[in-house]
């Protein structure tokens, strides 16, 4: 993504060693000056997360000892984000922990994509732009589902993200009433709305292990949906979550970049992968020139 970014931007990545001592520390270098420079950093906290996380910290660090003017966190997808809130007693909440020392290592500014939850905005005291890969998606869905479409939220938090995108496209909506029975386990329960006879497309923010998704798809399948997708902006795909989605009724799953796919899910014929990498370029073009970046995304949402 990184170098995406640079091509779309016209400029050269910058140069920069980032490894690991014997024991595991992670190890950062960097290899030009950066003195007076406003400098953006790229990296998605994904598996393996506690790694990534490290040597995005110890980037910054190095970045503002060696008098970087100011430091932007480019955050495709942000690690720990669903640990949001407190869901039982002595729990802790570890996306506060992580925007706390994200700030602490120097960060002046954040940009990511889709978080979780919208609060976790809040959780910085520094300026955060939220970016959505709805423009992507949403023109992707207009050339290939235009006919017979209803997006579904796969539980009522996702609502919201689905509302918007069947306004934009003139289509129904549909809710799926889960209820979980432990981490990473879900049980659907029923469906809200009517699917039979339509292309269904499944709208959430990331797909972990996929339990969601799959049981979602079955019980749209259940309910006489035509065709089943997924449109899904972080692929974290951990556990067996590619055996899940082979074996499911979903025809097609359409995700970003990101996150680096891995060997088993660039296998799978059912994953499409979209780039958002143009949407980033232009952010960051906007931030450096001080321009509105809610701007940019409210321009592109209209077309």
């Amino acid at each position: 993504m990184a170098h995406e970014i640079c091509e779309f931007m016209g400029i050269t990545l910058g140069e920069a060693e980032v490894g690991s001592f014997s024991d595991g520390e992670s190890s950062v270098e960097i290899h030009e000056s950066v003195r007076g420079k406003q400098v953006f950093v790229i990296q998605s906290t994904c598996p393996p997360v506690n790694d990534n996380l490290m040597e995005l910290l110890v980037m910054i660090d190095a970045l503002k000892r060696a008098s970087a003017e100011e430091i932007t966190a480019v955050i495709p997808y942000y690690g720990y984000a669903r640990q949001d809130k407190k869901v039982f007693p002595r729990a802790p909440i570890t996306a506060k922990l992580v925007a706390d020392l994200m700030t602490v290592a120097g960060t002046q500014r954040v940009i990511s994509m889709e978080l979780h939850a919208g609060q976790i905005q809040g959780f910085f005291d520094i300026p955060v732009d939220h970016l959505y890969s709805s423009p992507i998606m949403l023109e992707y869905l207009r050339e290939k589902y235009s006919d017979d479409m209803i997006i579904v939220s796969p539980d009522a938090g996702g609502v919201e993200r689905a509302r918007a995108y069947a306004q934009r496209l003139g289509v129904g909506l549909a809710i799926i009433d889960k209820r979980r029975k432990g981490p990473n386990v879900a049980e659907v329960m029923h469906i809200i709305g009517d699917v039979k006879g339509q292309n269904a497309i499944i709208l959430d923010d990331m797909v972990d292990t996929a339990g969601t998704l799959v049981k979602a798809a079955e019980a749209l399948d259940e309910n006489g949906a035509k065709n089943i997708y997924g449109v899904l902006t972080h692929p974290v795909f951990s556990g067996p979550a590619i055996e899940r989605i082979n074996g499911s009724p979903i025809e097609e799953i359409l995700v970003t970049n990101t996150i680096p796919l891995g060997n088993e899910a660039k296998k799978s014929k059912k994953i499409k992968v979209l780039s958002v990498s143009k949407l980033f370029g232009e952010a960051i073009i906007r931030v450096y020139r001080r321009e509105s970046v809610s701007e940019l995304f409210y321009t592109k949402q209209k077309k």
